[in-house]
Parts: structure tokens; C-alpha cells; sequence
């Protein structure tokens, strides 16, 4: 009995028994806790998983829209290209006939003006002639010869018209 009276044994005995109420009570409370914090991190994985899925998604729906973008934005400067290339071929095209109808109607304006130019040297060199024609037939011309000259023309004139 001597054992019983030892203070080790009394403090073993206290803390078998201690040990045992916190096994027999904490254990479960501490997993459940566990347990809970283990469910709590189980949600976080599924959602963080969710996530990651859901942003691979949209990464794939933008590379997607992206690859579209790109490929219509390759179209529309392939149009506008295109469109640039007959707009400045018609411009061309119209250039050269614009040209060309002005040079004719210059070649024509030229011709007309050079006319123009022949028939009023023309006219001058005929005003001239008849002035200087006049001038003579005054200064040369007397009475007896211009009543001849009458004559001669009355004369010519009927055997014209006969």
C-alpha cells in the first residue's frame, strides 16, 4: 500500500485519468473541428477548381473571339485593298480619259484660233489691198477713164448674163 501513498503515482494516476476525459471528450471535438476545416478546405478546392475551369473557358471563348477578330480585321484591310486598288485604277482610268479629252479640245481651240489668226490676216491683208487699190484708183483715175471703165463693165455684164 505503499503505492498508494507514493505522490508520482497519485499524479500518474491524475493524469491517466485527465488523459483519458480529454481523449474520451477532446478527441472528437478536435475532429470535428478537424473535420470541418477539412470539409471548408475540400469546398475552397472545389470552387477554386471550378474556377479554374470557368477561366479556361473564357480564355478559350477570347482566344476564340480573338482568332475571329483578327481574321475579320484581315478581310476588311483585304477589302479595303482591294477597293483602294480599283478606286485608283478608275481614278487612272478617268485621268487618262480627262486628258485626253483636253488635249483634244485644246488640239480643237488651237485650230479654231489658228483660223481665227488666218481669216482676220486675211481680212486685214483685204482691207489693205482694197484701200491701197483705192488710193491708187483715186490718185490714177479720171473722168474720162472711169466713164470708160463704167462702159467696159455695163458691156461685160451683158454679154454674162446673155
Amino acid at each position: 500500500m505503499e503505492l498508494l501513498q507514493d505522490s508520482h503515482i497519485w499524479y500518474l494516476f491524475s493524469f491517466v485519468i485527465f488523459a483519458g476525459i480529454l481523449f474520451k471528450f477532446g478527441v472528437p471535438a478536435f475532429n470535428a473541428l478537424l473535420d470541418g476545416r477539412i470539409e471548408q478546405i475540400k469546398k475552397d478546392l472545389e470552387e477554386a477548381e471550378n474556377l479554374r475551369v470557368e477561366a479556361q473557358e473564357m480564355l478559350a471563348q477570347y482566344q476564340r473571339k480573338h482568332r475571329d477578330a483578327v481574321q475579320e480585321s484581315e478581310k476588311i484591310l483585304k477589302t479595303a485593298r482591294e477597293s483602294a486598288h480599283q478606286f485608283k485604277e478608275k481614278a487612272e482610268a478617268d485621268l487618262d480619259a480627262v486628258m485626253k479629252r483636253r488635249e483634244v479640245q485644246l488640239e480643237d481651240r488651237l485650230e479654231r484660233m489658228k483660223q481665227n489668226a488666218i481669216n482676220e490676216i486675211q481680212a486685214h491683208a483685204a482691207e489693205l489691198a482694197m484701200n491701197a487699190t483705192r488710193q491708187i484708183i483715186i490718185e490714177k483715175l479720171d473722168k474720162k477713164t472711169n466713164a470708160k471703165l463704167v462702159e467696159d463693165a455695163i458691156v461685160g455684164i451683158e454679154a454674162n448674163i446673155h
